[in-house]
């Protein structure tokens, strides 16, 4: 075989090895559209809030903490305030944890602090202690003032 036969050879394999590997890749991705196109969130990171009448949706962290928690719902606590920026209840059964220090709370964080003590956060500022993510609400718009300056009733709920 000639020098040039062997180039047009390695070129054509070239070409059909990266044909392979590009199909291979658009292949191992699951698909997240809806049909009309728009991205749509897997039915299991999401779960909702319920304060009163106020209803909140909350995208839940990819972790184990957080899978564990929405395999409890739906649950009712009652949650007492705390600091002026936070509501916490403890749980009815421990959760998986895998503390760190997050540096700033954000308005809208749901946290685990220890094993047992769930959290919401209405209020963003600085933190030195950990806890485990278990999401996030989604639009904390109005979150402080449907939590109040008391202890909440709070409905979790997958739907």
């Amino acid at each position: 075989m000639n020098c040039q036969c062997r180039i047009l050879t390695l070129r054509g394999l070239s070409v059909l090895l990266g044909i392979l590997v590009a199909g291979t890749c658009q292949a191992s991705e699951p698909s997240m559209s809806s049909p009309a196109g728009t991205s749509v969130k897997p039915k299991e990171t999401r779960m909702w809030m319920t304060i009163n009448e106020r209803r909140f949706a909350i995208t839940l962290a990819d972790n184990h903490t957080a899978r564990a928690f929405s395999s409890q719902l739906p649950l009712t606590l009652h949650m007492e305030e705390l600091n002026g920026n936070e509501k916490h209840a403890k749980l009815p059964t421990s959760l998986p944890a895998n503390a760190s220090r997050p540096g700033i709370i954000h308005n809208g964080d749901l946290m685990l602090y220890g094993d047992d003590t769930l959290v919401v956060f209405y209020s963003t500022f600085d933190s030195m202690y950990s806890y485990t993510r278990i999401g996030r609400v989604d639009d904390a718009t109005g979150l402080a003032q449907a939590l109040g300056p008391r202890s909440a009733r709070i409905t979790f709920s997958s739907q």
